[in-house]
This record gives structure tokens, C-alpha cells and sequence, in this order.
């Protein structure tokens, strides 16, 4: 551990590689750390990210394809290594990880959010055998057989349509009378005769032998249960921040995200926190390359006043 790195950034989603272009562009000597071994994050489960300035229509994997090749360009280096744990030294900051230790003067984390689960009977049980987190990574499978979507996000809306692109039936279940997403997206849904709006329902069970057959629907109005027929369940519910190895070090808010303001930094000095693990208001692609700029702009002005 002789070496003393300027930054590292854990996570190689948006933030990340974004962090990784500015960081090169400043002359800091960094290191990005993922843990999977494929940077992208969650965008690499969106079919089409239609909202990134010029370059509509991209595929979420093309658009990761993209950043990466950018930081790589500029002589970023990535790592695989998940990261246990980092102490906070004062000048400097241990990371632990699987692949041994390493140490730095400022830490941007990026580590991004995975998927919420609804925490219902057969959930866990199914996973993998109808239940599914990612319509573009697991959609094909139910081509011309019924599905159906958990959520009223954007996200569970352009699942979706997605989805009702190759099969039979999909049904759009949300508790609400009326969805969360983008009003283009709500429009998109009116092209689909495939596509029913179940309103005001939660799912309570999913069913079946070695492979989703039914759910249980509650109406959550009169409480009202019945069984529906389907071969593949999406839940789109939204995410859980990639927090819990810093919950010890850094403030988080009740729902587990790192406190942060636009500048990336937390309470920590020399810690900063960038995309969707940060407390803000809108967590897109965008949003996230804009944090990972300004966590590294923050970091350069922290290093200069030592």
C-alpha cells in the first residue's frame, strides 16, 4: 500500500466514468474501482435512454459503451474490486477491499442503487423462474405469454412497453389511481391495445410449480382479493441506495441515501458522494455525470488547500 492515489471512485455507472474523464482531464492520480467487473450500473438494463443530449434513442449498454471507452481514452484505469469498508484517516483514507488495500487522499463513492423488492411470498422463491427485476435483460423469455409489471414509475412504464413489444398480454399493476412517469411515457402507453392499467392494487402473492403461474391482486379500496393467471412478474418499485459499507462513516438519510449537496460533499472531509446514492431530487444519467464532474471539481479544490 505504498502508493497514495489523489482519488478513488467506487463505481463505474454515469458518476463514475464521469468522475474518471474529469479526474484524467485535472491531472489526478485516480483509480475507478467496480466491483462487477462491467461498468454501466443500472443503465445497462435500459433498452433506450431517449434523454441524454445527442444521442437519442441509445441503447442503456451502447450509452455505458460510450463513457467507458471515453475514460479510456483519456487514460483512466479500472479496477475489479468490491470495496468492504473505508477509514477515514484524516489526511488520507484506507479502502478496504477484496483485492487488498489501497489508499488515497479523497474518495468520491458512486456505488448506485439496486432494484426494491415488493417482500412477498414467493418472491424469493420464484426469482429467476418468472420473477424478474429488468424487462430488457429477461423480456424475451415471455414472448407471446403474459406478464405482468409492478410499479408506476418511469421506469415501470417503459417496462412495459417494452415488454408488450413481444408478448401477448402485459398488465401495468400500481397502487395508485394514476402513474408517476413522464407524461410522454403515460401518451406511449396508448399505442399498446396489449397493455391493461390495473389501478389501485397491490400484489400480495406470487404462485406457481417451479415457474410463476398466478398472483394474488389486493384492490386497496375494498380490499377485495383475487387470482390472476400470468407467466413472468416484473417488479419496477424503484431502488435502494449501495450504501450499507459506509453507513458507519458517512450521514444518511432515512431511506439510506448519503447526505450530499450539489458540491458531492458529505460530512466527511474528503469523502464525496455523487448519482443515485445521494440525497437530490431527480436521479437520472444526466444528473449522475453532473455529479461526478462536480465531486472531482470539489476534490481538486479540497487538495489544493492541504
Amino acid at each position: 500500500m505504498a502508493q497514495i492515489y489523489d482519488l478513488l471512485i467506487i463505481g463505474s455507472g454515469p458518476a463514475g466514468m464521469a468522475a474518471a474523464i474529469y479526474a484524467q482531464r485535472a491531472g489526478l492520480k485516480a483509480v475507478v474501482l467496480e466491483k462487477t467487473g462491467i461498468s454501466g450500473g443500472q443503465v445497462l438494463t435500459t433498452y433506450e435512454v431517449d434523454n441524454y443530449p445527442g444521442l437519442p434513442e441509445i441503447s442503456g449498454f451502447d450509452l455505458s459503451e460510450k463513457f467507458k471507452e471515453h475514460a479510456l481514452r483519456l487514460g483512466a484505469e479500472i479496477r475489479t474490486a468490491e470495496v468492504k469498508n473505508i477509514i477515514d484517516q484524516g489526511a488520507t483514507k484506507v479502502l478496504n477491499t477484496d483485492q487488498g488495500c489501497l489508499e488515497a487522499r479523497t474518495v468520491l463513492i458512486a456505488t448506485g442503487a439496486h432494484h426494491a423488492k415488493l417482500h412477498i411470498p414467493g418472491e424469493e422463491e420464484l426469482a429467476g423462474m418468472g420473477v424478474s427485476y429488468c424487462a430488457t435483460c429477461d423480456g424475451a423469455f415471455f414472448r407471446n405469454r403474459t406478464a405482468v409489471v409492478v410499479g408506476g414509475g418511469d421506469v415501470a412504464v417503459e417496462d412495459a412497453i417494452f415488454l408488450a413489444r413481444g408478448c401477448k398480454q402485459v398488465y401495468l399493476i400500481h397502487r395508485r389511481d394514476q402513474l408517476r412517469a413522464a407524461q410522454v411515457l403515460q401518451d406511449a402507453l396508448k399505442d399498446f391495445h396489449n397493455i391493461t392499467c390495473i389501478w389501485d392494487t397491490t400484489v400480495e402473492k406470487i404462485g406457481g410449480e417451479q415457474q410463476v403461474q398466478w398472483i394474488t391482486l389486493k384492490q386497496t379500496k375494498t380490499a377485495e382479493e383475487y387470482q390472476l393467471d400470468v407467466d413472468g412478474v416484473f417488479i419496477a418499485v424503484g431502488t435502494v441506495p449501495d450504501t450499507g459499507f459506509v453507513k458507519e462513516l458517512v450521514d444518511l438519510d432515512e431511506h439510506g441515501y448519503i447526505k450530499a449537496g450539489e458540491d458531492g460533499r458529505t460530512g466527511v472531509s474528503g469523502i464525496y458522494a455523487a448519482g443515485d446514492i445521494r440525497t437530490k431530487e431527480l436521479r437520472q444519467i444526466i444528473t449522475a455525470a453532473a455529479d461526478g464532474a462536480n465531486c472531482v471539481n470539489s476534490a481538486q479544490q479540497d487538495l489544493y488547500k492541504r
